[in-house]
């Protein structure tokens, strides 16, 4: 018999859109205003349950409790691996559905990751979240993730992925409040190549937009989300907004004076769910509504992109749903952890390993040491998931060497603090663990120093960490760091006197407050009590005399990923701790036969260590199984074919200023940078040698909308079973503007045994090779020569073959018509902001900042010069040159100050414009210029 339902949205043999049509129609316009917050109110009338979009899931499940956890994305992404991407993304889609089931009103299928944003700037705190600075990998390897995570049946969802942050975040200084200046080359070349991959080849169903503005206009208001994402790409799923963001474009950016403003525009804009808290939202969605401002239309509009995604998780028809079935027992299964170690090793650099000291060889060997703050630690980061167990360094080298001496030092020292009065911090006794000032012998203190003055400790009497308890105590009580604002952290301020001042997390001075040492209502150091740091036992000293005694040193190193660098704090810099450095050169000092490793969430300047260490292997903060997977790595159990998904520089002077986005002008990531590097993007070492040989292309002459097989043979030329990363990388010989220095367009990890031969093929498009032309608005795939180069990193291209491409020639730029400033060619001292009358403008940033348009054709003749501009404070004034910033002026125009956004048409007559021109426009005071033409 068939089964009857209520209402045609339950019934599963109708077409989607009518089930979605018909569920939205019978809402009350009370029930969908309540529909359209994150936490999406129960429809008791209709069967419809509480639902909640975002559960956080970057490297498996978090905040839900134990769950599977898997490295850090920037691990993931070393991986190079799209196959284990997406064995991962379902592996995390299916302890989803056991938390769903467990509290499906708390427990939402849609998943807040992968985050996809382009990491240019390896300072940016949340470089430990995303996949790197390469458009191509990130795209890929998102797009793997998203696949796995969603499933493969035709239908239904296991769970769904949403994507962070659309667009441009790459900083946390002011990111609530920030505006990034990104033109439409690097837009379209860059920014937006990352995220279309997960979309169109994935199939996404869902994103997050991001808090800060692109060219002015708050990333939630973008026309990208629905022009592209949308309507471009065909995501028909759901938009959210990221948290607080609809209050955060009134109270940070000041675009709007009222939330009703700013929900209306932003639910228009395309976002179909508002991360905010319940009741503001629906309130401010009420009064949008009763002005004029939002229609019933829009909710409707949104509620079907949300509703079509919850329909096809199988909600109304679990029945039929194939992923219903998933139950407790993969949580936590033994085919996860096995893939958490698989991915940790995997994830695994070797960065440099001369004169073999590594694979370690476990029978050989009688005595190790074990060094470093890290050695003996799995920390996580503000999105893992809580660890079932956690294997460290130290306890897999013990294992791997069962029956040998393992000596282990954490470099770290143990100190006593004391008043200037002689009183010793004692932790007192009870539940609080309040540290106060005492007579006799005070406690006993673990201090990690995590650079920049950063510390933590650990009462040797409690065994706890020194915390500040309610933002005005002091105690020792807190289990682990973990939290959104690290109140562990104690920031020693080192005095001349041989003294130390504290303070607090949140940098507000430690005082004595009577017996108590108390949180001062007084930021900074200066108010901070002086006292005296006894050192109780010299961790470095220690740490050396193990090094002496051991046949091998393994120094494990890195950062803490909660302090120094993360959400809402970017990096100071890209060193290791100082104390760290030092560890690491007093340690090789004792012992050559010294293996560096660093657990990080960053990319890090070991500029001494590659100098001297031999051997170096990098690791993210990898989960559950880290230490397992650097052991296997270390013994030669496994092999290392971790590849780099960033550039790691020699310095922070290297890289131009944290908020240029134009990768170009910047000259950052490898595409750009022309410098020497510490180690290059695509880089990693492994026991084997592979030789590349036998490069064809199944053509020397492609069409322009046609594809080239690209084939090349790899043998592994050792006796070593292993891993290679086949890199394949392409550059414009000639071009009318400024290509990469080349772009990556295809890879693979294979396996190959000892002496085996692999022929490994790509497909390339033609279009692959193309870029944003400006003078029209398109790509283009032009004409010419290109290098096609196949290797083992971006630094390191073993074999390559020429390319002829039968594309176009971009023809002069005719700006006869209105011409958008943003489409220059070349610029200096000029940012992109919003134009109120449509699309972006370009705004100086001081006198003699210009703009050039190259190969410009003014025929016989050009007359006249016309502008739409805008100005302030005392107005500004346009010169118009040909050839360069000093060449002939041939017309100057006068712009006056009506306001910011007050547009006017301004004009001059030229003179002596004529022929094919480079023409430069010289910007001084304050104007503001959308659009220009010549005529």
């Amino acid at each position: 018999m068939a089964k009857t339902y209520q209402y045609p949205f339950q019934d599963a043999s109708l077409p989607l859109e009518a089930r979605v049509e018909d569920l939205v129609s019978r809402l009350t316009l009370d029930e969908k205003v309540r529909l359209m917050p994150q936490y999406m109110a129960a429809i008791d009338r209709l069967g419809i349950g509480p639902y909640k979009h975002g559960t956080e899931a970057a490297h498996g499940i978090a905040w839900l409790g134990e769950a599977t956890s898997y490295p850090q994305p920037i691990g993931l992404a070393c991986t190079w691996d799209t196959a284990l991407l997406k064995k991962i993304g379902s592996a995390i889609g299916d302890e989803a559905r056991v938390f769903y089931k467990r509290n499906p009103a708390i427990n939402g299928l849609t998943l807040w990751a992968p985050t996809v944003d382009m990491e240019r700037d390896p300072r940016w705190g949340r470089t430990e979240e995303a996949y790197g600075e390469d458009p191509h990998l990130t795209g890929e390897l998102s797009a793997a993730l998203v696949q796995g995570m969603q499933g493969d049946h035709p239908f239904y969802f296991k769970s769904v992925a949403t994507l962070k942050h659309f667009l441009g975040n790459n900083n946390e200084i002011n990111r609530g409040s920030c505006s990034v200046s990104i033109d439409p080359r690097n837009m379209h070349e860059y920014y937006l190549k990352a995220f279309e991959p997960a979309f169109v080849k994935g199939g996404a169903q869902s994103m997050m937009t991001a808090y800060n503005s692109v060219n002015g206009t708050p990333a939630l208001l973008l026309e990208d989300v629905n022009r592209t994402v949308k309507e471009k790409w065909g995501m028909d799923g759901f938009v959210v907004s990221d948290a607080g963001d609809m209050m955060g474009i009134v109270n940070d950016h000041h675009y709007y004076e009222t939330y009703a403003q700013a929900v209306a525009e932003t639910i228009k804009s395309g976002v179909d769910s508002i991360t905010d808290e319940f009741e503001p939202v629906c309130a401010a969605i009420r009064e949008a509504l009763a002005q004029g401002w939002l229609e019933e239309s829009d909710l409707d509009r949104a509620l079907r992109n949300t509703f079509r995604v919850r329909i096809r998780l199988g909600e109304f028809n679990p029945e039929d749903n194939p992923y219903e079935a998933i139950g407790e027992s993969v949580l936590l299964s033994r085919e996860h952890a096995a893939l958490s170690r698989e991915a940790a090793r995997k994830s695994v650099v070797l960065l440099k390993n001369e004169g073999g000291l590594l694979p370690l060889n476990a029978q050989k060997l009688d005595k190790a040491a074990v060094i470093g703050p890290l050695a003996d630690m799995v920390y996580r980061d503000w999105y893992s998931g809580t660890f079932p167990y956690k294997v460290t360094p130290l306890g897999a080298i013990r294992n791997k060497l069962a029956g040998k001496t393992v000596a282990f030092e954490d470099g770290c020292d143990l100190v006593r603090f004391a008043s200037s009065d002689g009183r010793e911090l004692s932790v007192e006794n009870g539940e609080a663990h309040r540290i106060i000032a005492a007579e006799g012998e005070g406690d006993i203190f673990h201090a990690s120093d995590w650079g920049w003055g950063a510390h933590t400790f650990i009462s040797r009497t409690s065994g706890k960490y020194v915390t500040m308890a309610n933002d005005a105590t002091l105690t020792a009580g807190a289990d682990d760091i973990w939290g959104w604002f690290v109140k562990e952290i104690v920031n020693v301020h080192p005095q001349a006197s041989g003294e130390v001042k504290l303070t607090s997390w949140n940098k507000r001075a430690l005082e004595l407050r009577g017996d108590e040492l108390a949180l001062s209502d007084r930021p900074g150091a200066d108010h901070a009590a002086s006292l005296r740091m006894i050192q109780v036992k010299d961790g470095l000293a220690d740490a050396v005399r193990a090094a002496k005694e051991a046949e091998v040193a393994v120094v494990v190193v890195g950062n803490h990923p909660l302090i120094n660098g993360k959400e809402e704090i970017d990096r100071p810099d890209l060193t290791l701790a100082e104390s760290q450095e030092r560890l690491v050169r007093e340690v090789y000092a004792a012992n050559p036969n010294t293996v560096v490793v660093v657990v990080g969430s960053y990319p890090f300047a070991l500029n001494w260590a590659q100098e001297h260490v031999p051997a170096i292997v990098y690791v993210s903060h990898a989960g559950q199984e880290l230490g397992n997977a650097i052991a296997d790595i270390l013994f030669g159990d496994a092999a290392p074919a971790g590849r780099l998904n960033m550039t790691w520089y020699k310095s922070a002077e290297q890289l131009s200023d944290f908020m240029e986005y134009d990768i170009r002008k910047g000259k950052k990531t490898y595409q750009y940078f022309d410098g020497e590097v510490l180690y290059p993007f695509g880089h990693g070492l492994t026991y084997a040698t592979f030789e590349y040989g036998n490069l064809r292309l199944s053509t020397d002459r492609l069409l322009a909308d046609a594809a080239v097989t690209v084939s090349v043979d790899v043998t592994n030329a050792s006796s070593f079973a292993a891993e290679e990363v086949v890199q394949l990388y392409g550059r414009a010989i000639q071009s009318r503007v400024e290509r990469p220095i080349k772009t990556l367009l295809g890879f693979e990890r294979i396996l190959l045994a000892a002496g085996e031969k692999k022929t490994v093929q790509f497909e390339l498009n033609a279009e692959a090779l193309a870029f944003w032309d400006v003078t029209r608005d398109r790509y283009c795939v032009e004409n010419g020569t290109y290098e096609i180069q196949l290797g083992r990193s971006s630094a390191d291209i073993a074999i390559s073959a020429a390319l002829e491409v039968d594309g176009e020639t971009v023809p002069a730029r005719d700006m006869s018509d209105w011409t958008r400033a943003e489409n220059y060619d070349d610029y200096d001292r000029v940012y992109l902001d919003e134009s109120k009358e449509g699309g972006t403008c370009i705004v100086p940033t001081t006198n003699g900042a210009w703009l050039s348009f190259r190969d410009v054709e003014l025929g016989g003749g050009a007359s006249r010069f016309e502008a739409r501009t805008a100005a302030v404070k005392g107005g500004g004034r346009i010169e118009i040159r040909l050839g360069g910033v000093d060449g002939e002026v041939i017309g100057q125009v006068e712009v006056i100050a009506r306001g910011s956004q007050q547009w006017d048409t301004v004009s001059c007559e030229l003179r002596g414009a004529r022929g094919r021109q480079e023409l430069y426009l010289i910007l001084t005071g304050h104007v503001r210029i959308s659009r220009i033409r010549v005529q």
